[in-house]
């Protein structure tokens, strides 16, 4: 810049200040800003060198853009070897305060190089004599450039004014002016990049998300178990409002047909509760859900919750097992534990788990009650010895003239083979697994004994003259134990082997069966003994059960060609309230001991015992 008497500047001037300028915020990057700001206050302002050193996060200042023109007037790179060198921040703010303050310019004199800390980056210097007034080589001019909010952004530094002198006045404050518009690029030049990154970082963020989304979708979509996802909020609350294609084909259902329901309106009834359990937070539960076909089919549902950081808990993804495989497995095994291999009846360990529900310890320690239809122990009154009572009009789940749904999963349990207090289990006799104390008989968890209305009907043996004894509680009732030995079974497995007594065992158990009442058990404890569980019934119509038993089995059982005849001895005990298992079933058995002496001292003729 040519010197000037103050006020007067050529108009060249200010047009080469005012492209410089432009040329600050103009620059498209950082890097691109800070050149500017070098290369402008050396073209503009009449000096030969700059050097811009740019404050760092840790807050020492590093030295970012240089600029030095040559001899010849060009641009010259020889002092980029300052480059990247580095000034920490005490230093800097020594020096600072040790210049003289022209405005906000600090300029430093070469007398006083005390001043100059050694680990911030010069150029230049070196011994001259210089008259009054003129710039020495050691001598510094600073400009501090602020941001906005009076942050310190960094230092420009200029050198060597063309013109030989100390800037005048108009120099300084162009310097000054130009320092500050310089601070304003820098800061817009950072705040740029900054939101460059933020959008590359946007971008790249979208892309993970994207990739995530697709990624579940697909997980979701293509994942080999039913998965759902239920809406926990609004007016679609409870619905599923997403399904995948292995849940579909689970159910046989479409996805149009899920979306329209809920897992409460597809779950089987004696399921809801262990539903409404996980129905709104994490857990699981084995239930079974309704197929398109009419079936029930057995998973296991293992919800989770997906929360959203400012509404909560919005969604449930419920992950939907098929377990109808090891369920049935499950059952096999319990009725493999409970019923005998060869014929199917009920082995001697459900027969006493039989008894065991039917009796209680103590007759006289629970209230009087009369005998109601669908309770333990009671067929809905149907008698068969009754001949204005019709067989073919008896309901086993008849109760208060109402029709209830068996209690059972279907195919297993119920009185379908004659189990009695129920065939399938302890479990299946209450309906869905209640637990069952085997000392008194009673279920835990059963609705009526938590309320204490359990309704037991007493088992009371009949006296001789055929009713209830004296002092028996009110509305008790006799439970017939008929223990039955095969007469000449023991000959047929000597003469024709075990295949024709096990023939024999299978074909006397189906006769057992169609001859007893339904809800009757008959069970074999082994051998060739079995015990028929009579409920209801009194002395006269025990000893009538005992004939037909008889009877059923005297026609020849027919087995390769060959005609096979056995006899039965039947003693029929009682069962009361009070007594224990072993009492009830050794009672019986002496009586058919009995009978079977009876028979055997006496000819043809027999006496029945009872």
């Amino acid at each position: 810049m040519e010197t000037e008497p103050e006020p007067y500047v050529r108009l060249a001037t200010l047009r080469t200040l005012h492209r410089v300028i432009a040329d600050l915020n103009a620059a498209r990057s950082l890097a691109g800003t800070l050149q500017a700001v070098v290369e402008g206050a050396v073209t503009g302002l009449g000096f030969n060198s700059a050097v811009v050193n740019m404050v760092r996060p840790d807050g020492d200042l590093v030295v970012a853009a240089v600029w030095e023109l040559g001899v010849e007037g060009e641009a010259d790179e020889g002092i980029n070897s300052l480059l990247g060198q580095i000034g920490s921040r005490e230093s800097w703010n020594r020096l600072l305060n040790a210049g003289d303050s022209w405005g906000s310019l600090v300029f430093v004199p070469h007398d006083r190089g005390w001043a100059r800390p050694v680990d911030i980056p010069v150029w230049g210097g070196g011994q001259a004599f210089v008259p009054a007034g003129a710039w020495h080589p050691d001598d510094m001019l600073l400009a501090p450039m602020y941001s906005f909010g009076g942050e310190l952004l960094g230092v420009l530094s200029v050198d060597r004014p063309r013109n030989g002198r100390r800037p005048g006045p108009w120099t300084r404050e162009a310097l000054e002016m130009f320092s500050q518009q310089a601070g304003i690029a820098i800061g817009n030049a950072r705040l740029r990049a900054e939101m460059q990154r933020a959008l590359v970082r946007l971008e790249r963020e979208q892309q993970a998300l994207g990739a995530s989304e697709e990624s579940y979708r697909q997980a979701f979509e293509f994942a080999p178990t039913g998965m759902a996802i239920t809406e926990l909020h609004g007016e679609s609350r409870g619905q599923l409002t997403r399904v995948n294609d292995a849940l579909c084909r689970l159910l046989g259902r479409s996805r149009s047909s899920l979306h329209r329901q809920s897992f409460a309106e597809l779950v089987h009834p004696e399921d809801a509760g262990q539903l409404r359990g996980i129905a709104t937070e994490n857990g699981r539960a084995e239930v079974r859900l309704a197929r398109r076909d009419g079936g029930w089919l057995w998973v296991n549902l293992r919800n989770s919750v997906i929360s959203d950081a400012v509404e909560g808990a919005v969604y449930l993804l419920t992950h939907v097992e098929d377990i109808e495989d090891r369920k049935r497995h499950e059952l096999q095994l319990a009725h493999r534990a409970s019923h005998d291999a060869l014929t199917g009846l009920p082995n001697a360990a459900e027969l006493k788990a039989r008894l065991r529900m039917r009796l209680c310890d103590h007759p006289g320690s629970l209230p009087a009650v009369a005998q109601r239809p669908g309770g333990l122990g009671a067929f809905g009154g149907y008698d068969p010895y009754d001949p204005h009572d019709r067989y073919d009009s008896y309901d086993p789940y008849e109760t208060s003239g109402a029709v209830a749904e068996p209690s059972w999963p279907e195919g297993h349990g119920g009185f379908a083979d004659h189990g009695g207090l129920g065939s399938g289990g302890l479990g299946e006799v209450l309906g869905g697994g209640q637990a069952v104390d085997p000392g008194r008989g009673h279920a835990y968890g059963h609705p009526a004994v938590a309320d204490g209305g359990y309704d037991h009907v007493h088992a009371v043996p009949p006296d001789e003259g055929g009713g209830a004894p004296q002092g028996a509680p009110q509305g008790g009732r006799a439970l017939a134990v008929l223990f039955c030995d095969l007469n000449g079974f023991k000959g047929i497995n000597d003469r024709h082997g075990h295949a024709a007594g096990d023939a024999t065992l299978i074909e006397v158990a189906q006769r057992l069966q169609n001859a007893v009442r339904e809800g009757d058990t008959v069970a074999r404890m082994g051998g060739d003994e079995f015990v028929v569980l009579a409920d209801g019934v009194d002395r006269a119509r025990a000893k009538d059960l005992a004939d037909r038993l008889r009877t059923a089995i005297a026609p020849p059982i027919r087995w390769e060609n060959r005609t096979l005849r056995v006899g039965m001895s039947i003693g029929i005990g009682w069962a009361g309230c009070g007594m224990s298992i072993d009492e009830v079933l050794h009672s019986a058995d002496e009586l058919m001991y009995a009978e079977k002496r009876a028979r055997a001292n006496g000819g043809r003729s027999h006496r029945r015992a009872g």
